[in-house]
């Protein structure tokens, strides 16, 4: 007798009951933004001690916080609420010392944050200083400046998951220390896109390419020094030690650039950064940048590199065969332990792809860049069916439009609860996926 499969209530309220929470409080992302512009005012560490909502006819918000001078506050008001496109619009700020900053200081302060959108982590602001009318084209308009946004997301996760699906593909084991490698790639390209700007070369496509290449080559070293110091010595563990291993590897990747590095932020010069018009109905402009279309490309040049060699070389054929049986591919004289090495190469140099997009186009790496990229990561390779090439690509995809939606029309403070309760019910549904296949052997 077979059970019946679980009602599909419980997740779906939980749904219902975030999207009434998105609509109350304090708009997270206006939070996040409001909070970029302190070091505009108050230079060493900052503790948020609290955020309220102020009154009026357009969204405000106050934040508390304490520096090594005192207890301040700042607060911003905004040009829409939850649901409105200008939701992410500057039009006032005051301060405790200054007061409300007069239209002067107002547009030095623009000035001084003048980062792209994307690097705040938010959507790009619809329009100008001159306010015009909404058209009925208008939401269309905006609707496809979201899925010009979500295909750099998708590239990240996508490319990271092929790291992860790689490596699972032929062990059946995830490497959690992925996303540190993306880290580390993140770290690198910032610090050869600084030493390219300095030298005069930060405009040279082919500076730039060199970059990558040499990136990509360092975390490919990498990865194989991972598989050769660690996994492999823990080849024929049948239980939770490679996982544990994996994490330690985490750890000691996060805090080995901490001490080297500091905690600080990295800012890179951005990479081809013009901006250029698609479409517009004079209210709202559809815009994409140069570099969107380099990383769009890339993607899609290193997605397409993966396939051939996947199908058309030794190293391929020698993964597909240790995919499906190692016992078997060894007995036939595949030399498992160096097609495995190949992959933690692979998977390495494709995370450090990952990175050097984090980099070059939002900006802000760390020390700990990695942790959650690598989570949703790992995610996007669930979703699209880990171990299958496809899949990994197709999961990411799918995560970034997810993510990137969620964020322009509701409070991008949920997004990461929406992106795993995604995970959450394709483990509980789909756990093969969507394209993926269950594993016919026993490791």
């Amino acid at each position: 007798m077979h059970r019946r499969p679980p009602r599909l209530f419980p997740p779906f309220l939980l749904l219902v009951v975030a999207l009434l929470l998105t609509g109350c409080g304090v708009d997270g992302d206006q939070a996040t933004l409001c909070g970029k512009l302190i070091p505009a005012f108050d230079s060493g560490p900052v503790t948020i001690l609290g955020t309220e909502a102020l009154g009026g006819d357009e969204p405000a918000l106050r934040l508390t916080y304490r520096t090594d001078s005192g207890t301040h506050w700042i607060a911003c008001r905004f040009g829409g609420r939850f649901f409105d496109s200008r939701r992410h619009e500057l039009v006032m700020v005051a301060t405790d010392r200054m007061g409300r900053l007069r239209p002067m200081q107002f547009a030095m302060l623009r000035i001084w944050a003048g980062l792209p959108a994307a690097r705040l982590g938010l959507p790009p602001e619809s329009g100008g200083a001159e306010r015009r009318p909404q058209t009925d084209w208008a939401p269309l308009l905006f609707f496809l400046q979201q899925v010009i946004n979500a295909a750099t997301v998708a590239c990240v996760y996508g490319l990271l998951a092929l790291g992860y699906t790689l490596v699972y593909g032929i062990l059946g084991q995830i490497n959690l220390a992925m996303g540190e490698l993306t880290m580390i790639g993140a770290m690198l390209t910032a610090m050869g896109a600084a030493a390219l700007g300095m030298a005069g070369l930060g405009g040279m496509p082919l500076a730039v390419l060199g970059v990558f290449a040499t990136v990509m080559a360092f975390t490919a070293v990498q990865g194989w020094t991972m598989d050769r110091l660690v996994f492999r010595r823990l080849r024929r563990a049948h239980n939770h030690t490679p996982l544990i291993a994996a994490v330690g590897l985490s750890i000691a990747y996060q805090e080995g650039m901490r001490l080297l590095h500091g905690a600080r932020d990295w800012w890179p010069a951005q990479f081809l950064a013009n901006r250029h018009e698609l479409l517009s109905d004079g209210a709202f402009t559809v815009t994409a940048l140069t570099s969107q279309a380099v990383i769009l490309l890339m993607t899609g040049g290193l997605y397409a590199l993966l396939w051939a060699i996947m199908q058309r070389t030794a190293y391929g054929r020698a993964h597909r065969a240790c995919a499906d049986d190692v016992g078997a591919a060894e007995l036939v004289g595949v030399d498992v332990d160096r097609t495995v090495a190949t992959t933690f190469a692979v998977g390495g140099a494709l995370a450090a792809a990952a990175g050097a997009v984090i980099a070059l186009y939002y900006g802000g790496v760390n020390f700990y860049t990695g942790y959650l990229i690598g989570f949703k990561a790992l995610a996007a390779a669930v979703v699209g069916g880990i171990g299958s090439v496809p899949g990994a690509m197709l999961g990411g995809a799918l995560l970034g439009l997810v993510e990137t939606f969620w964020s322009a029309y509701f409070a991008i403070a949920y997004k990461d609860i929406v992106a795993f309760g995604l995970l959450t019910l394709f483990l509980i549904y789909r756990p093969d996926g969507l394209m993926g296949r269950s594993r016919g052997r026993g490791d």
